[in-house]
């Protein structure tokens, strides 16, 4: 499956892109056996991609002790559902009620709103045709590393999340939400789905941000300030990845 190519903000220095593409050549031309490969995927993370594992690791270990599932709004490629896979399967291999939830569209932003700024436009951060089915595949194999294998313990939710998300809720109404994830980047999907998520919610849950604070997607703070305020809980910033925030219900 050959990736699409949208357009997505980067903030690194001049050659960044061209070095990295030079480290993905490598990855895709690896000379290491397959059946070693995934064994030393390590080998090609850049500082970058290891800050954002660690900080997954750091959410998913506040969260050990709270019942409930782990959402993901705006989950693209799926990197994030991933780890959190993984993760169950390290710290609570038996735990069948964690299940993993990931919304996107797979074809980038429906549409944006005047709160999100000038930087991104409808149709940024799709995928490739279909792959919420490689994705599938993926999550699929992740759950075989693990026990309970023959439990399918992660769901994919393809649309706009403003309407799947109340409707996987009315699907499910023993929900409890542990971990929520927002990753939309704009204002009227993290606004709409942080009004329906809060019922969901218990004293120990964690709702994780992408793009807090930040200025080139303003519209994500702008939905955290007008649905939850910014008073109400502690903002806290998680020191080895600049975009990243996180509270916790208390």
């Amino acid at each position: 499956m050959t990736a699409t190519a949208p357009k997505m903000m980067t903030f690194g220095p001049a050659g960044e892109s061209d070095r990295r593409s030079q480290l993905a050549r490598l990855m895709r031309n690896s000379p290491i056996p397959d059946r070693e490969l995934m064994l030393n995927a390590g080998l090609y993370l850049t500082p970058q991609t290891l800050s954002r594992v660690l900080f997954m690791d750091f959410l998913y270990r506040q969260i050990l002790e709270v019942q409930g599932v782990v959402l993901e709004f705006g989950c693209r490629w799926g990197q994030n559902m991933s780890l959190y896979t993984s993760l169950r399967g390290i710290y609570e291999p038996f735990n069948r009620l964690r299940r993993v939830i990931g919304f996107d569209t797979f074809s980038g932003f429906v549409s944006v709103a005047t709160e999100d700024g000038k930087c991104v436009e409808a149709g940024d951060y799709a995928t490739a045709p279909g792959y919420e089915q490689h994705l599938e595949q993926v999550l699929a194999m992740q759950e075989e590393e693990s026990p309970l294998p023959h439990l399918r313990k992660f769901e994919i939710v393809k649309g706009d999340a403003t309407k799947t998300f109340p409707e996987f809720l009315a699907r499910n109404p023993q929900t409890i939400v542990a971990l929520a994830y927002f990753d939309f980047d704009l204002f009227e999907p993290t606004r709409d789905c942080l009004k329906e998520l809060l019922p969901y919610l218990t004293k120990g849950s964690v709702i994780g941000f992408d793009e807090i604070n930040d200025d080139t997607t303003p519209g994500e703070t702008v939905a955290l300030r007008e649905v939850i305020g910014l008073g109400r809980y502690a903002i806290k910033h998680y020191r080895h990845s600049a975009r990243t925030s996180y509270l916790v219900v208390e």
